[in-house]
């Protein structure tokens, strides 16, 4: 396992070494359904919010400004795009460099649980995505709810659109996971969660909530 993310590490920091200063620029083109996920947190003041496979910090600064008094928390496997969520986010989220599958919350990022986790357009970049989002799935704390949002089936989409779409994907190493609402649905009941799920246009996007009583 540690050889594997240490390959996908140098991957991401190849890809984006260079990307991450138009990371945001561009992606606010396609990566549609963020902002739905950040509004429907539901977060109070002093919760404790991770973004697993943060990038930029976009999204944990958006957080922020959303739900004021949060505390932030993000890790990443690139350290090329934690440069520039450090640089975005300053002193207002504590982030460290992790793999999304194995990491160790307490010592990487000083907590054992969180209220609120995010997991954004990031399962459809990491090799082993189910443990991904078992992993993150049993750092929720009580009452706590695990976001997802990620590329749909997009079936909705002209079928000619669709392909230069993944193919386009494919060369960020970007994978629409098409069972995922299965795994979702697999992982809430094998640890007791309540599941949501909501498909965006055109499947585009989807969205799936995890919530521990």
């Amino acid at each position: 396992m540690a050889s594997r993310g240490t390959a996908h590490a140098a991957l991401m920091d190849e890809v984006y070494r260079g990307q991450r200063h138009i990371y945001d620029l561009t992606r606010k083109y396609y990566l549609f359904g963020r902002d739905t996920l950040i509004a429907g947190l539901d977060a109070t003041p002093g919760m404790r919010v991770l973004e697993v496979a943060c990038g930029t910090g976009r999204n944990l600064a958006r957080t922020g400004q959303v739900w004021p008094g949060v505390r932030l928390f993000g890790l990443d496997i690139s350290a090329e795009m934690l440069k520039s969520a450090r640089a975005a986010l300053g002193s207002r989220a504590r982030l460290g460099e992790g793999d999304a599958c194995a990491f160790d919350p307490q010592a990487l990022l000083g907590e054992p649980q969180f209220e609120r986790i995010v997991l954004s357009y990031s399962l459809s970049m990491i090799p082993d995505w189910e443990a991904a989002l078992d992993h993150a799935a049993s750092l929720l704390a009580p009452r706590g709810a695990l976001h997802i949002v990620d590329f749909g089936d997009l079936a909705g989409l002209p079928s000619p659109l669709a392909a230069l779409l993944r193919a386009w994907l494919a060369r960020f190493h970007v994978t629409p996971r098409k069972a995922l609402p299965d795994a979702a649905a697999r992982i809430a009941a094998a640890r007791g969660l309540e599941l949501t799920s909501r498909r965006g246009p055109l499947g585009y996007w989807q969205l799936h909530v995890l919530t521990r009583g």
